[in-house]
């Protein structure tokens, strides 16, 4: 998450659901975006291939029309990775929602809960459930926190970034502690901070890193992503570096975007290991 758009959420969500799929853990991978970019990534376009009610809206709507998330996720051509694709329909979320605090009936679940409920009803199929927020701080992004057992905050280190991050941050605590009074879960097994599209050579971006790390320590991951063009080549025939061939760039620029791509995923994958208790 984060709501600094470029940040690089899309791809870290999607390298990560398929870094995870292809190390043996059952993922699933939610678009709440309403750009919906992951789902395009995953193959499902969404002007075109999701239709009315075939999304993560779908399953927490709040009129009569809902239905269980089982029935809203897709496989994609990777084994044991599975996507609830997005589109525009998920803004409705943000418009039927302050009408139905106003209306809330006896019983009725909170906006904050939503998401968490739809993924209680799947959770047994999965190990991991990632989740793409979209690059605002609505309902659906609340409701996702909420759902949360841990969160990646991507930066681009960059001090426009850093400083939009810091009124994000902001922004959410005060949110959090406003929901968290109304009942929710706001305690994650971790919440660790991504560089994203990090180039070595750039002095001033090593010296925000620096910064970075002096404020938030071993919250801020020890490898950071890479800016590459094999992962933005990649992207331009909506392919991920897991599946584009490698013949089409240099060699050493695909092995060293691959490297820095399995380092990170690799370091939150024994985040993942270690809130599970299984740190071996």
């Amino acid at each position: 998450m984060n709501f600094k758009g470029g940040s690089g959420k899309t791809t870290t969500s999607a390298h990560l659901a398929q870094y995870l799929a292809l190390h043996g853990y059952r993922v699933l991978a939610i678009d709440l975006d309403p750009q919906a970019s992951l789902s395009a990534l995953f193959g499902h376009q969404p002007e075109l291939d999701v239709g009315p009610n075939e999304t993560l809206y779908g399953a927490i709507r709040y009129d009569d029309k809902r239905r269980p998330i089982a029935e809203v996720v897709r496989a994609t051509y990777i084994p044991d990775l599975h996507i609830v694709p997005g589109n525009l329909e998920l803004m409705e979320f943000e418009h039927d929602t302050p009408r139905a605090l106003l209306r809330k009936a006896p019983g009725d679940t909170l906006f904050f809960a939503r998401v968490g409920q739809a993924i209680a009803q799947a959770q047994n199929l999965y190990d991991v459930v990632v989740i793409d927020c979209p690059p605002q701080l609505g309902y659906l992004t609340l409701s996702a926190l909420t759902a949360a057992t841990s969160v990646l905050v991507t930066i681009h280190p960059q001090m426009l970034d850093v400083m939009s991050m810091s009124q994000f941050l902001m922004m959410t605590g005060d949110l959090l502690d406003e929901v968290a009074k109304a009942g929710a879960s706001t305690t994650y097994d971790f919440m660790k901070y991504v560089i994203t599209r990090f180039e070595p050579s750039d002095g001033p971006q090593n010296q925000m890193v620096a910064f970075l790390r002096s404020i938030f320590a071993e919250h801020v991951l020890i490898h950071p992503m890479l800016k590459s063009t094999a992962i933005s080549d990649a992207g331009i025939t909506n392919q991920t570096l897991f599946e584009v061939d490698r013949h089409q760039f240099t060699r050493a620029t695909y092995d060293r975007a691959l490297e820095s791509m399995n380092n990170v995923n690799a370091e939150i994958e024994g985040f993942i290991r270690k809130a599970w208790g299984r740190a071996e």
